[in-house]
Order: C-alpha cells, then sequence, then structure tokens
C-alpha cells in the first residue's frame, strides 16, 4: 500500500493536474526512506515540493448586486429586503463575479447563502448546484395549433394527455420517448436514474407547474418583428390569424432532483477539499475538473430530457384533438448556462441575451394562471447579467397565504373570484389557494418593470382561456401541513420562529 495516493493529496488540498506527478514522485523517495507516517510525509512536501493552495474562504464584501425591482407596497419592501440579505450572503462566495435580483425576486428558505427566486448570478469557471436548485432545468414550452373544438374539449385532451401529482405515472401508463435510450446511464450522475426517466415521461409533477390554454392573435407587426430580429424562420411558420397555444410549466422531476442532489454531495466534497467556512447552498464544484465536466454533461441530457418531456405533453394533447404543430418556442428558467468561461445560474431568471447567431432570445413569461402569458424578445441588459424574470413571483410564501384565508370559506370564495374569467382544473381534486392568482405578485406591475429595466421587448401576449395545475392530492407535504393539529401547528412555528431569530442573529453579527 502506498504511503498515500493521488485521492490523499487530493483530499489535502493540491489539485489534480502535472504536479501531481512530482508530488508522488516525492512521496516514494519518502517511502524509500522508510517514512512510514502519512502526516508526516504532507508536511515534508510542504517544505521541500510546495504547500496546497491557500484554501478559499467567504469575501467579506459581497460582489455587486444589480437590483431590476422596484418595491411599492410594504409588503414588498419587506420581500425585497428579505431578497437582497440573501444575496448579499451568497455573493460572499469567492467563484461570483456579480448578480442581479429581479421583478419576481422572492426568497427562497432561511439557510446562509440560499439564492432567492428571481436571483441570477455570474460564476468564473465553477458550477453551484444549489443556485440552478433541485428543480433543474424548470422550463416553459409552447405549441402553437388551430383551435379543434371548444376550451373545455380541449382541456378534457389535456386532462388526459399529462399528469399531475408526486410519484410517477402508473407502470400501465408509460410513455416511450427515444430520450430515455440515449447512451447516458454510465454517468456518475445518471448512473441507476433511468427507470426514474422511464416513468415520468408526459408528467407535469405539483407546486407551480401547470399546463394553460390560451390564444394569441398573430398580426403583421408581430410578423415582422421576428424577421427584424432574426426570427425569420419561425415567421414563417404563421400566417396572420388568431391561434391556440398549449404552454406547459415544469422541470426535471424526481431525474433532475437526483441529479442536484448528487452534484451538491460532488460541490460539498469539492470546497471541503479547497474552501473553509463554506455554507452548503454556496458549495461549487470546479467547472475544469473531471467531476464539473461530467456534472454539465449530465446537466445537458437533464435538460434534452426536459424538453422531450415538455413534447410529450404536447404530443399527446394534439393527437386527441386532432391537431398538428404550427410553431414550437421553449426556455428554461432554472438552469446554468455557460458563456465564454463565466457559469451564469438563474433560478427563476429567464435568459434574455442574444444567441449565437447575434439574435435576441425568445422567452416565455407566465404571470397567472389569470393572466396573459407574455412571448418576449431579451434585452440583453449586461448590467442585469442579461436576464428577466421567469414569472410573477411571490410577495407571501404558501404558508403566509393559507393564514390570510384561515378557513375553508374563505378559501372556496377567493379561488372562485381569482380565477373567475377561465376554465381551471384541479388534476389531484382539491384547488390550492397558494397557486391561484391571489398567491402573485401584481401582473400589471411585473410587466411594466421589465419595460422599465429594458429586460426584454413583450411581442406578443398568450390570454388565458383555461388552466390544469395538480391541486391538492393529500399526498404532498404542502396537504400534510393543513392536516396537523393546532398543537402541531405551534409548535412548528416556534421552532420556526426560533430558526428566525438565529439567522438575524447570526446576520447581525
Amino acid at each position: 500500500m502506498n504511503l498515500l495516493s493521488s485521492q490523499d493529496l487530493i483530499d489535502a488540498g493540491y489539485e489534480p493536474g502535472l504536479q501531481m506527478k512530482a508530488l508522488l514522485e516525492k512521496v516514494a523517495e519518502y517511502e524509500a526512506r522508510g517514512i512510514a507516517d502519512p502526516k508526516y510525509a504532507l508536511k515534508l512536501l510542504k517544505r521541500d515540493v510546495t504547500p496546497p493552495p491557500p484554501k478559499g474562504v467567504m469575501r467579506e464584501n459581497p460582489a455587486p448586486l444589480a437590483q431590476a425591482i422596484v418595491p411599492e407596497t410594504k409588503e414588498e419592501k419587506v420581500n425585497v429586503e428579505a431578497v437582497k440579505r440573501q444575496m448579499h450572503q451568497l455573493l460572499k462566495t469567492p467563484v461570483i463575479a456579480r448578480g442581479v435580483i429581479l421583478p419576481d425576486a422572492c426568497p427562497s428558505g432561511l439557510a446562509p447563502a440560499v439564492i432567492p427566486v428571481g436571483g441570477a448570478i455570474a460564476v468564473e469557471n465553477a458550477i453551484i448546484p444549489s443556485a440552478h436548485s433541485a428543480d433543474i432545468c424548470c422550463s416553459m414550452f409552447a405549441t402553437f395549433y388551430d383551435e379543434r373544438s371548444s376550451v373545455g374539449k380541449e382541456l378534457d385532451a389535456l386532462m388526459s394527455a399529462t399528469r399531475f401529482g408526486p410519484e410517477h405515472r402508473h407502470l400501465d401508463d408509460l410513455v416511450s420517448d427515444p430520450v430515455n435510450d440515449e447512451n447516458v446511464w454510465q454517468s456518475r450522475f445518471l448512473s441507476g436514474l433511468r427507470d426514474r426517466a422511464r416513468t415520468q415521461i408526459a408528467d407535469q409533477g405539483d407546486g407551480n407547474h401547470f399546463a394553460y390554454i390560451g390564444e394569441v392573435d398573430v398580426d403583421e407587426t408581430f410578423l415582422a418583428m421576428l424577421r427584424l430580429t432574426g426570427h425569420g424562420d419561425l415567421a414563417d411558420r404563421f400566417v396572420p390569424r388568431r391561434y391556440r397555444v398549449l404552454v406547459t410549466h415544469h422541470g426535471s422531476r424526481s431525474l433532475g432532483a437526483h441529479v442536484y442532489k448528487r452534484g451538491q454531495i460532488a460541490a460539498e466534497k469539492h470546497v471541503a477539499r479547497t474552501a473553509q467556512h463554506i455554507p452548503p447552498a454556496a458549495a461549487w464544484i470546479d467547472a475544469n475538473s473531471d467531476t464539473g465536466r461530467d456534472y454539465w454533461h449530465a446537466l445537458q441530457y437533464v435538460a434534452r430530457w426536459t424538453k422531450a418531456n415538455h413534447r410529450a405533453v404536447h404530443r399527446r394533447f394534439l393527437e386527441r384533438i386532432g391537431g398538428e404543430v404550427v410553431a414550437e418556442v421553449g426556455n428554461e428558467h432554472n438552469f446554468v448556462w455557460q458563456r465564454g468561461d463565466m457559469f451564469f445560474h438563474g433560478k427563476g431568471a429567464t435568459p434574455a441575451w442574444k444567441d449565437e447567431q447575434g439574435r435576441p432570445q425568445l422567452g416565455l413569461i407566465p404571470l397567472n394562471m389569470a393572466e396573459p402569458i407574455l412571448l418576449v424578445l431579451g434585452g440583453d441588459r449586461d448590467e442585469f447579467l442579461s436576464f428577466a424574470p421567469h414569472g410573477a413571483g411571490r410577495n407571501l410564501s404558501r404558508t403566509a397565504m393559507r393564514r390570510k384565508f384561515p378557513d375553508e370559506a374563505s378559501r372556496r370564495t377567493a379561488i372562485e373570484r381569482s380565477t373567475k374569467d377561465i376554465d381551471v382544473r384541479w388534476f389531484c381534486g382539491k384547488p390550492d389557494l397558494s397557486e391561484t392568482p391571489l398567491a402573485y405578485k401584481n401582473a400589471a406591475q411585473v410587466k411594466a418593470q421589465i419595460g422599465e429595466f429594458g429586460l426584454a421587448e413583450v411581442v406578443a401576449e398568450i390570454r388565458p382561456l383555461g388552466c390544469i395545475m395538480a391541486g391538492k392530492s393529500g399526498r404532498s407535504w404542502r396537504d400534510r401541513e393543513e392536516e396537523l393539529t393546532p398543537k402541531q401547528k405551534r409548535q412548528i412555528e416556534h421552532r420556526a420562529e426560533r430558526r428566525r431569530v438565529k439567522q438575524d442573529l447570526h446576520d447581525d453579527w
């Protein structure tokens, strides 16, 4: 057994590379001289060759933060201050160059350095798994088609084409797709996950994921804008008239969640070797390492799988109504994008830069189920990392929304009033107050701030006709919360309050 292996040296803080050979040769010399203590050998290496690179630490001051949001109400101001505290913690991470908060910004959790929703960061040669979150590649996808029947009948067809709720499709109702046959399953980040991918095609999950049917008027102005900005191939698929549009919103389901977990473990191992006192949410993987390259390739596969998942729902829907694809548009908003040696991470942030052909990116920004979905062209504003918001965001958490409407009668009335103009279906049975328009920021204000900061240009609005969301199944953590006794709820609130006090003390310190 060798005195020190290359892995021992990496664990001690030395970087893999050409220097490793010289270090191992020196270790062999020590062993030949009869040295048997690994700790002593490491001490000699530091003296005779070189010490490992100094460990990174969190900066004293955060990297620059841009703010593309203007809070107006007291509630919004409290929300934005909480978001800025989270971002300032995260921006002390040594590999992060700068960050931005967008008009949909809202806090996400209480742990140190967690990226808020509506936050984006530019990271130098590194990937931070927590900054894209467990819902890797949460994304939008739209199919334009010609109206085939009433909204109600099309929603009936959509209900049978998709699935919402926890877990996966029934094994007798699986949907096949070539994406599951790609030769990727030997990857350390994907190994053993093929069955999860196979059972969740045409499955949208729960939470804020949705399937939305709307309509849009395509006119000559819209087509001219597409051609002017280099999207003539898309413009050529339309003729001026009204189209129906199916828009879906979901991520990569448990496939992505498990890839994220493995990435987070790898990131924490990496910073344990190369840095110190780094909060888990800020842990990163060196993008130039073998692990970093493997993780990057796994992320690209998850993106392909998620797009295939969207298309599976859309394909099944069109088959049921006898429709055909006129055009497709889609974009991710929980992901990592590489531009040069910089890795741009978005947690609820829509890419709004120019693509390789110099065309402004097309993006879809939903506001809430009762409002139009915006089709936008990216503004490419570098000061805001060239992102736009991914939606309207929240000023109140799901729990706070339930407190605001404490009884079933008040919730039912609130849901009916906020969705009265559209056909809303709750796939799992019961309506979910926390996913109605009441739960989200003012749509007009978010749209106005997109224009005010030049984040994107709205070129069309997909007007709402009907929407399907998961609703409450009685099986998710959100539903179980309502089944708790008053005593259990008080205990949970007391624990949450103690955590908030601890966090405030930590922030003040």
